[in-house]
């Protein structure tokens, strides 16, 4: 019996040392934690045909997504300590895309409306842009005045500030929307619309690369709201965060700098 104790005995320390050499050591703070441990990503929703805000552009052969709302996005992840992750979408499926925890927070020329307001958080306005009346420069003359767009065809993007300045602005316009940049210049070119409504660095970064358009003197009166991060309503600390980095960055004078890096990307198309 006593053989057989010991014997008991010898087996449960063994038992107890082979658990104990299978436990992985707790990682401690500042450690990788290896393969188990994932860097925090925080995911971007944006659309990615408003250049210099956010465009596709290939480089090394690799199609990617730049633009100034892209480094103002990569400079908020930074100072979160997080990764950030692009997606790309039609503009009037961001907001959607937020409310639904798709995407953490929304940079892509966004106004922040009052009606916006009530559905998702905004950081404070980080760029300012006017809004142009866009044509076809063989009717560059016709369209000298707001008054000269009554009862005209106006194609704007979809769910977007100038949708509301072509309701509110143009008497008896004739709207229609549609959901990318792109899209809106070729609707114009094909002449299936007068005008388009865009914002000046978006219309001018189209301007400059087809000389078959151009702005017009009718200008919009436009109160300037500019551009602000939006964030899933109640996500009050990511909106703290985000306002220090865009304080930051206009005491930088950065968010100038990363304007003219984008601007000067896209006239290298």
């Amino acid at each position: 019996m006593k053989k057989w104790g010991l014997t008991l005995i010898a087996l449960v320390l063994s038992l107890s040392l082979i658990a104990a050499c299978g436990q992985k050591p707790e990682a401690q703070p500042g450690e990788s934690g290896g393969a188990d441990a994932q860097k925090k990503t925080i995911t971007l929703g944006t659309s990615a045909d408003y250049p210099p805000y956010e465009f596709h552009k290939s480089i090394d052969g690799k199609d990617q997504i730049i633009g100034f709302d892209i480094m103002i996005a990569q400079e908020i992840a930074k100072d979160m300590g997080a990764e950030l992750v692009v997606r790309d979408m039609k503009f009037d499926g961001l907001l959607p895309a937020l409310q639904t925890g798709n995407v953490d927070m929304i940079l892509s020329g966004m106004t922040p409306t009052e009606e916006r307001k009530k559905s998702v958080d905004f950081s404070k306005t980080y760029y300012t842009a006017k809004q142009m009346i866009v044509v076809r420069a063989e009717d560059k003359e016709q369209y000298k005045t707001m008054e000269s767009l009554t009862g005209k065809r106006i194609v704007v993007q979809k769910a977007s500030i100038q949708e509301t300045v072509a309701k509110e602005q143009i008497k008896d316009a004739k709207i229609k929307t549609l959901s990318k940049i792109t899209d809106i210049v070729l609707e114009l070119k094909n002449k299936n619309a007068d005008a388009a409504i865009i914002e000046l660095p978006v219309a001018t970064s189209h301007v400059n690369k087809d000389k078959t358009i151009v702005i017009a003197e009718a200008t919009p009166s436009v109160e300037e709201a500019g551009s602000a991060v939006a964030f899933k309503k109640g996500s009050q600390e990511m909106v703290d965060q985000a306002n220090k980095t865009i304080d930051r960055l206009i005491a930088e004078k950065k968010i100038e700098q990363f304007v003219t890096e984008a601007s000067n990307q896209v006239e290298a198309e």
